[in-house]
This record gives C-alpha cells, sequence and structure tokens, in this order.
C-alpha cells in the first residue's frame, strides 16, 4: 500500500509499505481523503514541527476520512465494513457523542496521528490502510460528502477555539487576521456561533476569497495599505500563527475584549506588546486542538455546503510532493486534498 512519508528535512517520498490485517481490538480504514495541515508542511520542509523533530520515516497526516475495510474480531460494536468515517486523530479521545468537554485533549502523554512528538513515532493517516482504535471512529452523517468531511478535523480546531469564547461571541463584531483554512474555518465557526458581524484580513487576495464564500461581510488585504481600526472590534482571532498577525489582533480589540490565538505561534519566545494586553484590560484565550467538537463539526459539514469552497485543490497520492508544493502556497490555495485510496468505488 502507498503512503506519503518524510524521512528528513525536504526528503518527502511516497512510499510502498506492507498491507495490513486488523489485529483483534482494532478497525482498519481504508482512506480515502486526506488534508494537508501546516504542520505536514513544516515536517516536510523542516524535518520538525515545533519542538518534535523527525528521527524516523514517519507517515504524514491527521485530516483523514475513509470507509471500514476490516474489524478485529474482538469488536463486536464497530460500524460495519464498507460504513464511511472520520477519525478522531488523538489518543486517548472523548467517545463519540460525548455530551460535554472532558480534557482529554490537554493530558500529557497522549499521540496524534503523524506526530514525531512520540518516540516512536505516532504513524499518521496519508496510507491507504490505517489501523485505529474503534473509540476513533466517527460515522459520517448520510447527507455528508466523503470529501467535504476531510474538513472535519480543522472545522473541530476552529469550533473548539471560538468556543473558547463564550457566549459573547454572539451578536460580537469579530476579525480574523489570517484567512488560511484555520482562519476561514473560523470564520465559518463564529458564523455559525452567532456572530454579528466577521471581517477577515490577510496579506493575500486568494484567501480572503474563501473567507468571504463562507461568511466574512467583508475582508481586508493589509498587504495593499489598507488597515483595520483601532479597538473597532468586540473580539479578535489570531488564525495566521504570526507575530505580526497577532499585533494585528491586539491592535484591533476594543478595551474589555478577548483575543483567541488559534494559530499556532513558534516555540521559542516572541516579541508581544503586553503592555497593550494590560491597557486594556484583554482576556487573552490560548486553544489547543479539540476535545469533543468533532461531532459537532461533522454535523455543520453536513448542513452547509459552502464549506466545499475552502477545499480548492485535490491531487492523487502519487503527486504528493506537488500537493504539499500547492498546499504551502496560500496565494493559489486553501485546503489541499489528497486522494489516498486509488479504489474507484469511492
Amino acid at each position: 500500500m502507498k503512503a506519503v512519508v518524510v524521512h528528513a528535512a525536504g526528503d518527502l517520498r511516497v512510499d510502498t509499505l506492507p498491507d495490513l490485517r486488523a489485529a483483534p481490538d482494532r478497525v482498519v480504514v481504508r482512506v480515502v481523503y486526506g488534508g494537508i495541515c501546516g504542520s505536514d508542511l513544516h515536517y516536510a520542509a523542516h524535518g520538525r514541527n515545533g519542538p518534535y523533530t523527525v528521527t524516523e520515516p514517519l507517515v504524514l497526516g491527521h485530516e483523514v476520512v475513509g470507509v471500514i475495510a476490516q474489524v478485529g474480531r474482538d469488536v463486536p460494536d464497530a460500524p460495519a465494513v464498507g460504513t464511511r468515517v472520520a477519525l478522531h486523530p488523538a489518543t486517548p479521545c472523548a467517545p463519540g457523542g460525548a455530551a460535554a468537554p472532558t480534557g482529554l485533549h490537554l493530558r500529557p502523554g497522549g499521540s496524534y496521528f503523524g506526530s514525531a512528538s512520540t518516540r516512536p513515532h505516532t504513524q499518521g493517516g496519508f496510507v491507504e490502510l490505517l489501523e485505529v482504535l474503534p473509540g476513533q471512529l466517527r460515522p459520517l452523517p448520510a447527507e455528508l460528502p466523503l470529501r467535504r468531511a476531510v474538513l472535519a478535523e480543522p472545522l473541530a480546531v476552529a469550533v473548539h477555539g471560538v468556543a473558547r469564547l463564550g457566549e459573547r461571541v454572539r451578536g460580537a463584531k469579530v476579525l480574523v487576521s489570517g484567512a488560511g483554512p484555520i482562519g476561514a474555518l473560523a470564520v465559518a465557526a463564529l458564523r455559525h456561533a452567532g456572530a454579528a458581524e466577521i471581517i477577515a484580513a490577510d496579506l493575500q487576495d486568494f484567501p480572503l476569497t474563501t473567507a468571504a464564500a463562507v461568511g466574512a461581510a467583508a475582508t481586508v488585504n493589509l498587504s495593499r495599505g489598507s488597515t483595520v481600526a483601532e479597538s473597532s472590534f468586540d473580539m479578535t482571532v489570531e488564525a495566521a500563527g504570526a507575530v505580526a498577525s497577532l499585533a494585528t489582533a491586539l491592535h484591533a480589540v476594543r478595551p474589555g475584549g478577548a483575543v483567541l490565538q488559534l494559530g499556532m505561534l513558534p516555540r521559542e519566545p516572541v516579541p508581544v506588546a503586553m503592555s497593550t494586553v494590560i491597557a486594556k484590560e484583554l482576556t487573552l484565550y490560548g486553544s489547543q486542538r479539540f476535545d469533543t467538537e468533532l461531532d459537532a463539526a461533522l454535523a455543520v459539514l453536513a448542513a452547509d455546503p459552502s464549506f466545499d469552497t475552502v477545499l480548492s485543490h485535490e491531487f492523487a497520492v502519487d503527486a504528493a510532493p506537488e500537493a504539499f508544493g500547492c498546499a504551502a502556497d496560500p496565494s493559489r490555495s486553501s485546503k489541499t486534498v489528497l486522494r489516498v485510496s486509488a479504489d474507484p468505488d469511492f
């Protein structure tokens, strides 16, 4: 079976791995689609993501959907072979349909698909057959196309972050600073949470077009001399993972407002105007991955075809290096998707 594997910085390959048979307590999923994330790009280009360095071949990918191919003999309650599923990439993870957050995503010692944070590394989902725990399966709503469902993991990240802001989102005027895939999905999550007006800011026209398609009332291209007015938003969302973007978010939020840090900033210390946080009495929220929000994300995706706009490009798995190049260029792409399975039935 084929897999997208990073061996070192700048060394991304499509390798052939042995086929799988399901262990007694596991389920094997035939992965059909996988979305390329910023962490995948970092591993491929730099051989590391934040503090985590690739020390052995690592199958990338954590935004994956597919169909159940095999069920282990000790998994009597698993969905039937052929069921379309999204996968929760974390272990441990909250059970499907959990009524309240569990905090499992913040506990130390967990793992995540396609991550070099563990030794041995936790292999990812850009592979034709993937063995998972039954609790990681999330059957798809019947009305949700499999291709759109690949957005469930990043949308869950956005939904989790927006939920950190609480009920104050409803009726609020919000700036999203950074309109890449996470920024665009944050716009959509804010819209579904009841924000009254959402403005998206970025340095490129292409992502701003995507943000407008999923709910931004207006867009601002900061590379063309446009600005956002100081203290003009009830809350701001930093979604680019850039210090300059955070500076924009702090500048734009009103006194007493809130800032959500949704983008992943560098691990190293960064210069931030904390005096602004103090002077404006701001509340600064951090957000890390997601907990129970995958189910909510799937329901939102099933009801809203506008999310298809976020899926800008699709490549066959054999063209993975080209796909990664496309995904790394925000001037022409939003969410770039790999079609991992070659099976024409999907």
